[in-house]
């Protein structure tokens, strides 16, 4: 299986032009994209000279530790990879893009996250690094992102954000210590890449049976998304915490949530399915996903899914939240 600061003083750091649509106030979508690719590309040239900050101490975070600008992943970025996917929140002034990259010629994926003020500074920078070379190239071998996350939701469709984070936020719901009993808001087109691999309706290796979600002991990346959650088999989900939703595009119907998903190795492994089974299944060590997921919701339902996902410590914070909040599962999203 897969969790603001306001500042008096400016300080530049380097000068580059204005991205396109920035003029007047607040970032547009265009202007969004662009400043995460300027974000982008001084990371590959290993130049945070290249970036417009807020402040001199801007937090900047990666994988849940806060680091100065300059330190972690840009001592050893090499060069850009060839995928990304933009998420641009234009109310929040916040962007998060999923890109492939090279470190020390290895490749591997971020999901990186900018807040943006209304001078086009970086006031915010967090970082989730997935060392999966495998999903990098999976990303790269792809291509492009699926067609659905660019394309926009007719005008008579379109959600309130916080409608769009409460059917985002029902997966996690349904999926943390998973009964199978749940309200499950699937399409039938429902697909899910995390790190770069199908984790629903995948083929299966070549001669194998597809289990048979009423008997098999295990769920299946071979099942679609409702039969996943529907089997009760993902009970060993202990917890899913530090909710926080960062990116919401109401024209798109796109979520971008950061959390934890938590295996305790406990009492979450011994359950019982909606037939009746006994199972015992799930990690026999306590461990955590640091996940970054992407939803497209259409229609009260989510359709395509996307996550990068890192193993960190059990129980390991984000940087960002409380610890009250960091440890909870409720919603953390500020409705503007």
């Amino acid at each position: 299986m897969r969790a603001h600061l306001l500042v008096a003083v400016v300080v530049v750091w380097g000068i580059s032009a204005a991205p396109a649509g920035a003029q007047g106030g607040r970032c547009d979508r265009e202007c969004l994209i662009g400043i995460s690719e300027q974000y982008l590309d001084a990371l590959a040239a290993k130049d945070p000279k290249r970036l417009t900050l807020a402040s001199a101490n801007v937090k900047y975070t990666e994988n849940g530790q806060r680091l100065t600008i300059g330190d972690g992943l840009w001592n050893s970025i090499t060069a850009r990879g060839t995928y990304k996917l933009h998420v641009a929140d234009q109310t929040a002034g916040q962007i998060v893009t999923f890109a492939t990259l090279r470190e020390n010629g290895t490749p591997l994926i971020v999901s990186v996250r900018l807040k943006v003020d209304n001078n086009r500074r970086l006031s915010e920078i967090e970082t989730i690094v997935a060392r999966s070379e495998g999903g990098a190239k999976n990303l790269e071998t792809i291509g492009q992102p699926r067609a659905a996350f660019s394309r926009p939701t007719p005008a008579a469709d379109r959600a309130s954000r916080a409608e769009l984070v409460r059917i985002a936020n029902m997966y996690f719901s349904g999926m943390q210590l998973n009964d199978g009993k749940g309200t499950y808001p699937f399409g039938d087109d429902c697909d899910r890449l995390e790190n770069g691999g199908k984790t629903t309706n995948a083929p299966g290796k070549p001669g194998q049976q597809r289990p048979d979600p009423k008997t098999s002991s295990s769920y299946s990346g071979m099942w679609s998304c409702r039969e996943q959650f529907e089997s009760g088999l993902i009970h060993f989900v202990s917890r899913i915490r530090d909710r926080r939703y960062v990116a919401v595009d109401e024209e798109r119907g796109l979520v971008v949530a950061f959390a934890f998903f938590d295996h305790d190795a406990g009492p979450s492994r011994n359950f019982t399915t909606p037939d009746g089974r006994k199972v015992t299944a799930g990690p026999v060590q306590p461990w955590t996903w640091m996940i970054a997921e992407l939803f497209k919701v259409e229609k009260g339902l989510l359709h395509e899914i996307e996550a990068i996902l890192e193993r960190v410590p059990y129980g390991m914070p984000s940087g960002w939240s409380s610890w009250e909040d960091g440890m909870s599962d409720r919603i953390q999203f500020p409705v503007k």
